[in-house]
């Protein structure tokens, strides 16, 4: 079994169940403006977001084109009178308010950084991330934070892994691992980088990537590593 001291570690749908933090963040700050989020909004919603994000990947946008712009194309949609803008704002506070952690993540962290150096790795904004894993206490864990927000580069763009590298002490690419639930991010991220990949994939989704791992949970990992 190949022998591992770095582990970089995604956030968003690896160690913390985003799409909770996001239901309630939606849910709140739409309540707050006395508007109904329905099934079909959100739908809506998530067909934005998911185009924004993709192209954000592919570096066709930065970062703050995606988030200040998908309620304002949202609302122009919908032909609602709201501020996309400052709505944005409220919804990341919210955002970073809705900390909630993906099961068996508590309990794989606590077992892992006694052995191995774990980096954060994530596309997400700055202040919504720190205040998410800081209300769960997971900072202690992790040698660094790298955020694309911060960097100027974002996964999967090799880029952004160039500076994550250049600032891990002793850093060897041979046996540093990337685990992370995203295919286009994460794992295309990992592959451009070459470094070995784990795919968190807890709805047993298919794919034709040459992975090196995939899991189901988290705390399949413990096989891996150990």
């Amino acid at each position: 079994m190949k022998e591992y001291n770095t582990l970089l570690f995604d956030i968003d749908g690896t160690l913390l169940d985003f799409k909770k933090a996001e239901d309630y963040a939606l849910h709140k700050t739409f309540i707050d403006h006395q508007l109904e989020l329905t099934d079909e909004i959100f739908e809506i919603y998530e067909t934005i977001n998911k185009k924004l994000w993709k192209n954000f990947e592919l570096g066709l946008i930065d970062k703050n084109t995606v988030v200040y712009t998908r309620f304002v194309k949202l609302f122009e949609q919908l032909k609602i009178n709201e501020d996309g803008v400052a709505f944005e704002d409220e919804y990341q506070k919210n955002l970073g308010d809705g900390a909630y952690l993906i099961e068996y993540a508590l309990e794989i962290l606590n077992e892992l950084y006694k052995e191995y150096d774990l980096y954060v790795v994530t596309n997400g904004v700055a202040r919504t991330q720190y205040n998410r894993l800081d209300l769960l206490d997971l900072r202690k864990y992790f040698k660094k934070i790298f955020i694309s927000e911060e960097i100027g580069y974002q996964k999967p763009k090799i880029e952004f892994f160039d500076f994550c590298f250049k600032h891990i002490k002793n850093f060897d690419k041979g046996k540093t691992l990337i685990i992370g639930d995203s295919l286009s991010s994460d794992m295309q991220g990992g592959i451009n980088a070459k470094i070995d990949t784990c795919w968190y994939n807890p709805d047993y989704l298919k794919t034709d990537m040459n992975l090196n791992y995939i899991i189901h949970n988290l705390k399949d990992l413990e096989k891996i590593l150990k």
